[in-house]
């Protein structure tokens, strides 16, 4: 399970870099406009929302649960300062996606009882597509919380996020996570494209 998400370059805009994240193989992508306004981000999902139907991609939208509402895209993505998932659950229903961001096992469980249908969890390692940032967590954070869904019976899948390369990856899902989510490792290789196909073979079980 690999995610991608969207970010902007001095190269790329947010829909350039979803159209290269589909054309090399991705086929699950979100869209992530932190501090872009709902009229600045209601068309450029729309786009994205098409680009996705267009391939069969499940199409995620960061914090903005009205917006996925409206547009019909598959999901949302939560943070810890976003709305709170039951919230989000009572207000799109059970036919749509929601996943929440962890640190701790804490979280994961918070989230679990909240309804969650997936874990982003991190960060891996610092990165700066996230300011306000958690402790980092490594390998040995990602194994401990995995035992302990595993020793609670808690069967989410759990996405592993933040400043992964594609080198950390075999190690990574060693861990026992279910996927890894990129943003930076893809947009910044000199052929984007070929990134993408090149983690999409390293994470397929």
């Amino acid at each position: 399970m690999l995610q991608f998400i969207s970010h902007y370059t001095e190269q790329y805009s947010y829909l350039d870099s979803i159209r290269l994240a589909l054309e090399g193989g991705c086929r699950w992508i979100q869209l992530r406009m932190k501090d872009a306004s709902d009229e600045e981000v209601r068309p450029i999902a729309f786009e994205a929302l098409h680009l996705c139907r267009n391939v069969g991609a499940t199409f995620i939208i960061d914090d903005r649960v009205e917006l996925v509402k409206e547009l019909g895209a598959d999901g949302v993505h939560l943070g810890k300062n976003d709305m709170p998932i039951s919230k989000a659950r009572q207000m799109l229903g059970s036919s749509f996606i929601i996943g929440g961001t962890a640190n701790t096992f804490e979280d994961v469980k918070a989230h679990h009882e909240a309804s969650a249908n997936y874990i982003g969890c991190g960060p891996f390692r610092f990165t700066t597509t996230k300011k306000n940032l958690s402790p980092v967590l490594g390998l040995d954070g990602y194994r401990h919380i995995v035992k302990q869904m595993k020793d609670a019976n808690i069967q989410l899948p759990i996405v592993a996020i933040g400043g992964i390369t594609a080198e950390d990856i075999p190690a990574i899902m060693q861990t026992g996570v279910t996927g890894i989510a990129l943003s930076g490792t893809i947009l910044h290789a000199d052929n984007p494209i070929e990134e993408m196909k090149k983690i999409i073979n390293i994470t397929k079980p």
